[in-house]
Formats: C-alpha cells, structure tokens, sequence
C-alpha cells in the first residue's frame, strides 16, 4: 500500500487518457434482468495465469496496486450486489481482503472493496465444500450458465464475477457475459492457461471505457452488443 505519491507521479496521473466511466444505465442492452459483468486480470500475451504454478500471482502485484487498477475495481463493485467465484478464487479473496478492513495504512479503495465482499451476498461454485465458511455465502455445485439464468430472474445489481477463469469461460460459452473487464498488465507469462477458448460464440463487443495508469496497466471495458 502506498501511503503518498511525489510530485513527477503526480503530474503522471493527471496525464495519463482516460475516456469517462462506464454507464450504468439498465443492467443490459437487452433489459432483460440483471447484468452479468466479467472481472479479470491478463497479461499482454493473453494469459490469466503464469505455467506450472497457478496460484502465484506475484505478476499481478506491481500493477493491482496502481491507481487505474484500483479505480477499476471500485467502478465494477459499487453497482454489483452478488459476487460469483470458484472455490479457489474464494478461498484467496476471502482468507486476504477482510483483513484489508482493520490494516493500518490500507487504501481507501482497498478498504471499500474489502468491505463489499464481506457484506455482498457472495455465490461459490464448488463440488467439495460442504458448507460455506464466510458470511452470506451460498455453495453451489451446478453448471454457472444455470446458476446465472437463476440470478437474474431476481432482484438485484450487477452480478460480479471475481476473476474466476473457470466460471467467466462458462459464462462466455453460454453467451451470458454482458460486460467484460479487463485489467491488462505489461507482462509476458511465456505460457499457462488462456480466457478465450476457440469456440466461443461469434459476436461484436463495444468499449465502455478505457483507461491507462502506472506502468502500462490498461482498464478496459466491453459491453456485448445484443
């Protein structure tokens, strides 16, 4: 956490091109129910995790911590009211970011987010957990494009996918992603797994908003055209 910026980072940030948030609006083109919006981190050679180990994201670190990243977050969650991850994603964000909320010198974006996923209703897409072990958390051990029909046939915001490859790659084979997020780093892994599958339905995305940040790092945001 970065408790002050000098002056040359300053006047770097008052630079950088950013286009204007994303709209809000109705949850989709469509308006038919909630909008699912797909939240991840890939590097420039299009992977979303490095080879051989997939749960050291020590790649990601440099650049989740700049100000477009966190920015990004914080745009995505204030209008989303549940949260979707697969178990591993699950037991990363939630064993770290509720002891974001007490941790002296924490940003106070870092916070907010923290704060949302404790309180946020959270769904967890697992075949071994038994019974949830975080607050306002439901396990489910069914196919995501299910779940999410379900979701969206109730009440609520925007239904965030927490960088969970496995579900967002469901999700953009059923065709259900409505807004997809990209937080793309500077950095070639030279391997691992990749989002976009061959396959995929065929189908035109637009840009929502776009912004570049510290070292490189670029926020995107596509809304798919229906």
């Amino acid at each position: 956490m970065q408790a002050s910026r000098s002056a040359s980072a300053k006047a770097s940030t008052n630079s950088r091109r950013r286009s204007p948030p994303p709209r809000q609006g109705p949850r989709n083109d469509a308006g038919n129910g909630r909008r699912v919006v797909a939240n991840i981190a890939l590097s420039l050679d299009g992977h979303y995790d490095g080879p051989g180990n997939p749960t050291n994201m020590a790649w990601v670190m440099p650049y989740a911590i700049t100000d477009v990243a966190r920015d990004h977050m914080t745009s995505l969650r204030e209008s989303a009211t549940t949260a979707l991850l697969g178990r591993v994603n699950a037991e990363g964000f939630l064993g770290f970011w509720p002891t974001v909320i007490d941790m002296e010198g924490a940003d106070a974006r870092d916070v907010g987010f923290a704060k949302w996923l404790v309180d946020t209703d959270k769904v967890v897409f697992s075949s071994t957990l038994g019974e949830a072990p975080w607050q306002r958390t439901t396990i489910v051990d069914r196919p995501a494009a299910e779940v999410v029909a379900d979701l969206k046939a109730t009440e609520g915001g925007d239904i965030l996918v927490l960088s969970s490859a496995s579900v967002i790659k469901a999700l953009l084979a059923s065709d259900q992603i409505d807004r997809l997020a990209i937080t793309l780093f500077p950095v070639f892994l030279g391997g691992g797994p990749r989002l976009f599958d061959d396959g995929l339905p065929a189908g035109q995305w637009t840009l929502a908003s776009q912004a570049a940040g510290d070292h490189g790092t670029l926020a995107l945001v596509y809304d798919r055209v229906r």
